[in-house]
């Protein structure tokens, strides 16, 4: 099966492959153990019914749906926290934190998740979703108050970087859906590579803000703008993965549970599209 680039639908393919254990092979294994022992097996007897239901469509839909359901909320929680605040300086000193708060919480439980084999845990994706929603929620009044020009409507932003965000999911979707772009192992690595790149461009320009040094990715210009939209590129091909990876699970009888690790990464790759589309509209309506 072709590997997603976005390493938390990787780990849920990984752990959900035929014959992966506690998939299928435990049954086996257990009855081969009970022949070993001597034991009669009964032609007639029925077999035991399977202790998980095989994995649907409309399971990785309820999934996905609460997990944007908990992170739409905590993120409109947080912005009218925020708003609420009498002053600028009093709206700065909540919003950073949370900001800061969500994005290495968020980080830390996908980490948790991605490596410790946790994707299809409900706590830890529903926490990532509360996490990613105090992120989403503080960087939206970031953008949206102080990173335009004065006249511009911070819920105008707002709104067109969400239908933005979903006209993107939805479009690839329908891509994916008429094979218009087919998923082969070629457009895999040309796409990881792609995101490995901007992953060096994002993490070395961090290190330089870090020492005060100024540099032309975030500020606006030309460059920022091409940036942002290599992005957004980058986030919607990859969606074409996720689709293929759900697709595949769903074909192959992974079991249900493996909704939550889809919606986990469905909800990644949705956040970091939005917030580089809310980014690219801040930076068309700079002073």
């Amino acid at each position: 099966m072709r590997e997603s680039s976005n390493p938390v639908m990787r780990g849920v393919v990984r752990d959900n492959q035929p014959g992966y254990a506690g998939f299928g092979a435990g049954m086996a294994g257990a009855g081969a153990a009970m022949n070993q022992f001597g034991q009669q097996t009964d032609p007639y007897a029925q077999p035991a019914p399977p202790t998980t239901r095989q994995l649907t469509i409309d399971d990785v839909v309820t999934k996905t749906a609460m997990t944007l359901g908990v992170l739409t909320i905590t993120a409109i929680a947080a912005y009218f926290a925020i708003a609420s605040r009498d002053t600028e300086s009093a709206q700065a000193a909540m919003a950073m934190p949370l900001m800061l708060v969500g994005a290495i919480g968020g980080l830390v439980l996908v980490l948790i998740a991605s490596f410790g084999r946790k994707q299809d845990n409900p706590a830890i994706v529903l926490a990532y979703a509360a996490l990613e929603g105090l992120f989403v929620g503080s960087i939206s009044f970031v953008f949206g108050n102080w990173a335009v020009a004065g006249d511009v409507s911070a819920g105008a932003l707002i709104g067109q970087a969400v239908l933005g965000t979903f006209g993107v999911f939805f479009g690839m979707l329908f891509v994916y859906k008429i094979g218009a772009i087919r998923v082969t192992p070629r457009f895999t690595r040309m796409l990881f590579a792609g995101m490995i790149g901007v992953l060096v461009l994002m993490l070395g320009n961090l290190l330089l803000s870090l020492f005060g040094v100024s540099t032309p990715l975030r500020d606006g210009g030309p460059i920022a703008i091409i940036f942002s939209l290599v992005c957004i590129a980058l986030a919607a091909f990859s969606f074409l993965l996720d689709f293929d990876a759900a697709d595949r699970l769903i074909r192959a009888g992974a079991p249900d549970r493996a909704a939550w690790g889809i919606a986990l990464g469905l909800t990644v790759t949705l956040v970091w599209l939005y917030v580089e589309i809310l980014r690219l509209l801040s930076y068309f309506n700079q002073d």
